[in-house]
């Protein structure tokens, strides 16, 4: 469920009318509705409840601070995977202690950084970022607080680029090799190697890769444990995935449950990470119509592209795109492309879709854009990033202005030898 609805044929974000929003800042913008990212966020915990599970919001999936802000005070903490994630995290407000440090490719500055914060945890992913991590933490003279990520070669049946659980995929340790990290992690000085995390990926739709994961893991800890290890704690990822079309993904309660039936009686602290489930739905990228142009199939020209939502182009993902003034009853539907001014023929929104007539400047609304959107939004083309709007009941606010085009210029350098009268 969300809270973007048709009242009187006009589509609204809760309790304010998209239209307005158009009017006051123009047009492409993404609009993120507090009541949906809190509703979805208190599912989730409510589905947990009892497990004592630390729910850390994965920034990567939209790091604006008003998102990352709106999470924490309703209880999140913050999954990073870069130390601009961190700085984020704890400039909107995230305590230290509930931020996990994620990502195959941390720096010894980053290391540095996240030690100086004093953050609950580190997920190593390599014997390399082990060893760094311990020099690190020796020669700053702190003890850094450790869980071994483990690849448990689970397919999780989604999309190939964003499946991050298999032999081939770049994350992680083997798990049949996690016994000699640990045994390493424990001969080494500055670390205390406290914890197993696991992550198999994005928009899964099916508990059995998560259960089949997770069984694995939880072995591991008892193995662990058997042979010495003083392990504590377990991270569970995110990847729990949402509906943008047909998709029928688990719920959070069968979800929840699952995860209290695996871990009962292991006294283990748990952390899950997950992003899209908590803002995905919550979001979306409203656009004007340019044109349409008929030459033997017919086009929907936007004003927003691929730079602004590039997840058509990468993924091959399909969003639901719908007029923001309800079409009418009557309405001549008919099939077209709906596709950005970019001068790419991969700067398609979607193919062959329902559409009503519609005229120039009217307005369309991209859904399930608040996960991936404007976080992976470049300036191609040198189009400026676009505005991102919060709702909150009747009121809206920028939460990001509209970049301009004197603003992306400027951040151009050109050398001395480049400059009016160098010669």
């Amino acid at each position: 469920m969300d809270h973007f609805q048709y009242r009187e044929g006009i589509l609204h974000a809760e309790d304010v009318p998209i239209p307005t929003i158009a009017a006051a800042i123009g047009t492409p913008f993404y609009c993120y509705s507090t009541a949906t990212m809190t509703r979805h966020y208190n599912v989730l915990a409510g589905s947990l409840d009892g497990t004592g599970a630390k729910i850390c919001y994965a920034v990567k999936a939209n790091s604006n601070q008003a998102v990352i802000r709106t999470m924490a005070d309703l209880g999140a903490g913050a999954d990073v995977i870069s130390g601009g994630e961190l700085q984020r995290a704890l400039a909107a407000g995230v305590s230290p202690d509930d931020v996990v440090f994620a990502g195959p490719g941390k720096t010894r500055g980053e290391l540095a950084q996240a030690l100086a914060a004093g953050i609950y945890q580190f997920n190593v992913e390599s014997e390399p970022e082990l060893r760094a991590l311990s020099a690190v933490a020796v020669e700053m003279g702190k003890i850094a607080p450790v869980s071994i990520r483990v690849n448990p070669d689970v397919d999780a049946g989604t999309h190939e680029k964003i499946t991050t659980g298999r032999k081939q995929n770049k994350f992680g340790i083997p798990i049949d090799r996690a016994g000699e990290v640990f045994d390493l992690g424990a001969a080494l000085p500055g670390v205390a190697m406290l914890g197993v995390a696991v992550h198999i990926g994005s928009q899964i739709t099916d508990l059995a890769p998560f259960e089949e994961s997770f069984d694995r893991a939880l072995r591991l800890i008892d193995e662990l444990r058997a042979a010495g290890h003083d392990i504590r704690r377990c991270n569970l990822g995110g990847g729990l995935g949402i509906p943008y079309g047909g998709e029928t993904p688990p719920s959070p309660a069968d979800y929840g449950r699952m995860v209290k039936r695996l871990t009962a009686n292991r006294q283990l602290d748990l952390v899950l990470e997950p992003g899209r489930v908590l803002v995905g739905n919550a979001g979306i990228l409203v656009a004007s119509v340019i044109h349409e142009k008929h030459e033997g199939r017919r086009f929907i020209i936007i004003d927003a592209a691929m730079n602004d939502l590039i997840r058509p182009a990468m993924y091959d993902s399909w969003h639901e795109i719908i007029p923001v003034a309800e079409a009418a009853a009557d309405a001549a539907f008919s099939d077209a492309d709906i596709v950005g001014p970019i001068c790419e023929s991969g700067d398609t929104l979607a193919k062959g879709r329902a559409m009503p007539p519609l005229a120039p400047n009217d307005l369309i609304a991209v859904r399930s854009a608040g996960a991936y959107g404007a976080v992976m939004a470049s300036t191609y083309n040198s189009r400026p990033l676009v505005a991102e709007v919060m709702v909150h009941g009747d009121q809206f606010a920028v939460i990001r202005p509209r970049q301009s085009i004197e603003d992306l210029i400027a951040r151009d350098q050109p050398p001395a030898w480049l400059q009016p009268g160098s010669g």
